[in-house]
């Protein structure tokens, strides 16, 4: 078996090891396939893999805009930074988007997705650290914000994400995002990553964002 399909299995494993549960009942891994080449992603595919991530949309297009045709269970997440001009590009090809963190890209998906008549799959960005380097919603914020999504602009909100502070605090965080999403009607939480994917599933990840723990270490 591949490499990448036994580093996949392995941590399948380990998150059943922690609760003894079917795991993908409950919880989706994303391959963040961010500068992989097909050839690299390509056995995930043909195991069976369906959800894949990716940060940068002309790379995303030209990847995945063949495969997707011949692949239709493919699910793909917009997993990085959405700049509003290459929202008529993301819409079309993606399934997911985990980055939405400002009124003037949820006016701009609103938009593109009537143009497509293409509902994605929304997280909102919580800036859960409240770190000025960081996009993402303050958690005061999150109720007004996401009634605006919703209500005002009908858009399919499902889940909220983060990327806590690079500290050895993760629990604390992920264990804010738990009792944040409590604030609104959502259910998903996407959080944690190759090196804290367990205590994010611990504390109630519904999608792990895994990338060099599957794929290895990255060359860019």
């Amino acid at each position: 078996m591949h490499e990448i399909i036994n580093n996949l299995i392995e941590i399948e494993n380990q998150l059943k090891q922690i609760d003894g549960k079917t795991f993908t009942d409950s919880t989706k891994i994303i391959a963040v396939s961010k500068t992989f080449t097909i050839d690299k992603i390509f056995p995930l595919i043909e195991y069976g893999h369906i959800h894949f991530g990716e940060n940068k949309v002309q790379e995303a297009m030209e990847k995945w805009t063949d495969i997707k045709k011949k692949n239709l269970s493919i699910k793909l997440h917009m997993i990085g930074k959405l700049q509003t001009n290459k929202v008529k590009f993301v819409v079309p090809l993606f399934d997911y988007i985990h980055s939405l963190d400002n009124l003037k890209l949820a006016k701009k998906i609103y938009e593109e997705q009537k143009k497509n008549n293409k509902y994605l799959k929304i997280f909102i960005q919580i800036n859960i650290g409240s770190e000025a380097q960081k996009s993402g919603i303050d958690p005061e914020n999150l109720e007004e914000f996401y009634k605006y999504c919703t209500v005002d602009l009908n858009l399919n909100i499902v889940g909220i994400m983060c990327l806590p502070p690079i500290e050895n605090n993760d629990d604390f965080y992920f264990l804010k995002m738990k009792e944040l999403i409590k604030k609104i009607s959502v259910e998903e939480l996407s959080m944690g990553m190759s090196n804290d994917f367990i205590p994010a599933y611990k504390s109630g990840a519904t999608f792990l964002r895994i990338g060099s723990k599957i794929f290895g270490k990255r060359s860019q």
